[in-house]
């Protein structure tokens, strides 16, 4: 565990030093320097999106591929469903509140004029029945090839429930067992692009200073970080205690109880990898059955993401601002269900939220330019977010034992 730690703190100051290098290097203003760093930046968003979309995929196949193992435990599944949708949809509500309130202005243009799409003209003029009609796939192959996540979570939807209701067979083991593989392989890809991030945090730290022009970024950005940073404190520190106490919960006992594991989640920055932990402790601290624990927590891994909900619709929100999209109430409301569906299909790994959020804008075309100005600052976010995530896993899987004691 003493290893552990100290990986971890090296980590974390590995990942502020290269924040300070790249904003210390952008502030040259040397032309041959930002064309190496444009370079790099582009490099790592062109592998978040080479790795993001079959990982989301992955995910929520292998995760609904697994109830039909489950018959026995329909109410305590319903049970888990019921609060993770729950919780999931008070944590994005709170962030559009916020959105709303404190009003994040935009960035210069000099700043998000080199975004990777530009905006359909007529992206105005769609209505709600042509964007859900634009979702719904008319083969399996389209969505994969047009970058449209929500397109790919229907068809990893449909295939991961047909793998649950197919009767036993050799076929189906192996089918299974290919799908769990190909999700290791893609973790592991996962690891190896966060190990080589600080190259990439770098180029986007010196893109940042070297753009930064009269304040106006720090304004937005840091409006833009109140909202998210500020949603997660709500969220973690008044939402889901409140829900325990009307539970019947003491939200300061199971806080304390599951306290190693909401820990480890802030220094992983993975739910996945905290796992083990967050079992550990529900079983031996809260006297959760291991019945429950070992079913309730691995589901809510996957799609119990509270702060990627919230993370996801107020960067969408922030990214469209930017690019020029109007944002209307209905619209607002719109990507509060599509960020709470999409965080339900999310990968419980580092950066899962910003690959998911950075996949759905280039689905939208809009100029992702944004999501570089943002990563450089994604550690902390990503930190908070998972410790909230896991939190969350801790509430819903203490309530579901407490609904089936």
């Amino acid at each position: 565990m003493t290893q552990v730690k100290t990986f971890k703190k090296k980590q974390v100051i590995i990942w502020l030093s290269a924040l300070i290098l790249g904003a210390g290097l952008g502030l040259l203003n040397s032309e041959g320097l930002m064309q190496f760093f444009n370079f790099i930046a582009s490099v790592y968003t062109r592998l978040f999106q080479f790795i993001a979309v079959p990982t989301i995929a992955i995910a929520l196949t292998t995760t609904l591929s697994m109830l039909g193992l489950k018959k026995s435990t329909g109410r305590i599944f319903a049970h888990t469903i019921f609060y993770t949708l729950l919780t999931t949809f008070a944590a994005a509500f709170v962030g559009l509140l916020l959105y709303t309130i404190i009003e994040p202005g935009t960035l210069p243009q000099s700043l998000v004029s080199e975004g990777f799409a530009e905006v359909p003209k007529n992206l105005e003029t769609l209505s709600y029945y042509d964007h859900i009609l634009g979702v719904i796939p008319n083969n399996v192959v389209n969505p994969f090839l047009s970058g449209n996540v929500l397109g790919i979570l229907i068809v990893a939807a449909a295939v991961g429930l047909g793998l649950a209701f197919m009767p036993e067979s050799e076929n189906k083991s192996t089918l299974l067992k290919g799908i769990l593989g190909l999700r290791e392989l893609l973790f592991t890809l996962i690891r190896a692009l966060v190990w080589a991030l600080p190259l990439g945090i770098v180029a986007f730290a010196a893109q940042l200073s070297n753009q930064m022009n009269a304040g106006i970024v720090v304004d937005s950005l840091g409006k833009y970080i109140a909202v998210v940073l500020g949603g997660n404190a709500i969220q973690f520190f008044i939402v889901l205690p409140l829900i325990l106490f009307v539970r019947g919960l003491n939200p300061l006992t199971v806080f304390k109880k599951m306290s190693p594991a909401v820990m480890m989640a802030f220094f992983t920055k993975s739910s996945a990898a905290t796992l083990p932990v967050t079992m550990q402790s529900a079983e031996d601290n809260l006297k959760v059955k291991p019945e429950i624990a070992r079913f309730v927590l691995p589901i809510c891994t996957t799609i119990n993401m509270n702060g990627c909900a919230a993370f996801i619709l107020v960067t969408s929100l922030f990214v469209m601002q930017n690019t020029g999209v109007e944002l209307s109430l209905g619209m607002m409301f719109l990507w509060l269900v599509i960020s709470v569906v999409s965080a339900v299909g999310n990968a419980g790994v580092p950066m899962g939220c910003y690959f998911l959020t950075l996949s759905l804008m280039v689905g939208m075309n809009a100029n992702i330019g944004v999501m570089g100005v943002i990563l450089p600052l994604y550690a902390i976010i990503d930190m908070v977010e998972t410790a909230e995530n896991v939190w969350s896993d801790s509430c819903v899987c203490a309530i579901v034992n407490e609904k089936n004691s």
